[in-house]
């Protein structure tokens, strides 16, 4: 569906507009991705300037165009904040022996943590999965000692399957398929 303003809004829940992010999400992103709080389980590669966060913006939109998937902007419905990201990637390149798989993913600032929003947005991500892509299965990987990720995953419905090394560091390794899908939706 689209805006007023002509942007596409991929789902909307009771608090959250998910969106695609735009240009205009730099400043919001910028405070996302140069938290190291924020990513201290992800490699702890923070951006450093707004150059580097524009590069990642321009890569979301490269996959909107490539696969007609990227994440999500989370905007928050009350203030129209930027809140962080989340949705699906079409992962092209192997990671735990799987490629081109939907990945399932967030990020907050943190300041939005602990508010549930990870778990809504997770929610409609997956909807958006198995009801409008039709896909039969959705992974997600989260560094095994993130142990808000893995309740999260857990939350809406994604099983541990493995754990498996990614770049030197232990990661769970996650999956819900079509039918698992199916079995919990009415608690959704």
């Amino acid at each position: 569906m689209k805006s007023k303003k002509g942007m596409k809004i991929f789902a909307e829940t009771e608090r959250l507009i998910l969106r695609e992010i735009l240009p205009t999400d730099i400043d919001g992103m910028f405070e996302l991705h140069s938290d190291p709080e924020v990513h201290r389980f992800l490699g702890n590669k923070t951006v450093k300037n707004k150059e580097e966060t524009n590069d990642l913006i321009n890569f979301v939109r490269k996959q909107y165009i490539d696969f007609g998937i990227g994440r999500w902007a989370i905007i928050e419905k009350n203030t129209n904040n930027f809140i962080g990201w989340t949705g699906l990637e079409l992962v092209t390149e192997p990671i735990n022996n799987h490629k081109n798989y939907y990945d399932l993913g967030y990020r907050l600032i943190r300041k939005y943590w602990g508010q549930g929003i990870a778990t809504e947005s997770a929610v409609a991500s997956l909807k958006y999965a198995f009801e409008k892509l039709k896909t039969d299965e959705v992974f997600a990987r989260a560094d095994s000692e993130n142990i808000g990720s893995d309740k999260v995953l857990k939350k809406v419905g994604l099983k541990l399957i493995e754990t498996f090394d990614l770049d030197g560091i232990k990661h769970n390794w996650y999956k819900i398929d079509g039918n698992d899908y199916d079995k919990t939706k009415p608690n959704r």
